[in-house]
């Protein structure tokens, strides 16, 4: 079942088209990865998604068409970003971020998800009332990833998350992201470590200036000599 679906998507930052006319697919339950070097419109199809900036072309969510639905609406729907650079809520305490992720929810449910969270990131458990500004980048990230779960996302949208985090912390984000997906949780990943991305997604697409180059089962691409060349570092002799 195809729980999103893009067709000739668009975006353009005035007279530059950062993305363009791609069509990507992600299925209920998949963990599905978007590679590319930096520039390449990885972000820009995330933010389109969301809702974040102003795109042409299909987005479906679900089955609904999401032209014209500002982005909170889309994530109340269940469609949820954690953006590049984490944008936690930095004068307010880990507590206080999760709770803010559940924000717009009145059900009995928060408290079992909270304790979810704190089981996934056991750091947010012992510094549950912490400042988040005082983080480290890593358990930043852990929390944005964290406060989107609050909001039980049928589509976790992110960008970038291992980004500038340390060799450790960026494979113990990877790690739990896979954990997500395995509870149910559909993700959406834009990742330029994509050795980390491809051995834990379903399936990907690679994007360069703006287009969809390759796509196809995650395991296949890792080991196409194109990717292993562009994005791993090896040489194709």
């Amino acid at each position: 079942m195809k729980l999103l679906e893009i067709r000739g998507l668009e975006v353009r930052y005035g007279g530059i088209r950062a993305v363009r006319g791609i069509d990507l697919e992600v299925g209920k339950g998949e963990l599905v990865c978007l590679i590319g070097a930096n520039g390449a419109g990885k972000s820009s199809t995330l933010r389109a998604v969301a809702g974040l900036v102003a795109a042409a072309g299909a987005i479906r969510f679900g089955g609904t068409e999401l032209a014209g639905v500002p982005a909170f609406r889309r994530a109340r729907s269940g469609l949820v970003m954690v953006p590049e650079g984490r944008g936690v809520f930095s004068r307010l305490t880990v507590e206080e971020n999760l709770a803010m992720g559940a924000y717009s929810r009145a059900d009995a449910g928060v408290a079992s998800d909270r304790g979810r969270v704190l089981e996934l990131f056991p750091r947010l458990a012992e510094r549950r009332t912490q400042i988040a500004g005082t983080l480290s980048g890593g358990e930043q990230q852990m929390l944005a990833i964290g406060r989107a779960l609050m909001s039980r996302p049928t589509l976790l949208a992110l960008d970038e998350p291992s980004m500038g985090l340390a060799p450790i912390a960026a494979r113990l984000i990877l790690e739990v992201i896979r954990d997500i997906n395995r509870d149910g949780v559909t993700v959406l990943l834009v990742e330029q470590n994509a050795q980390g991305a491809l051995a834990l997604a379903h399936r990907a697409y690679v994007m360069e200036s703006g287009e969809i180059t390759i796509s196809g089962e995650a395991r296949a691409l890792l080991a196409d000599p194109r990717v292993r060349e562009a994005y791993l570092g090896e040489s194709a002799a």
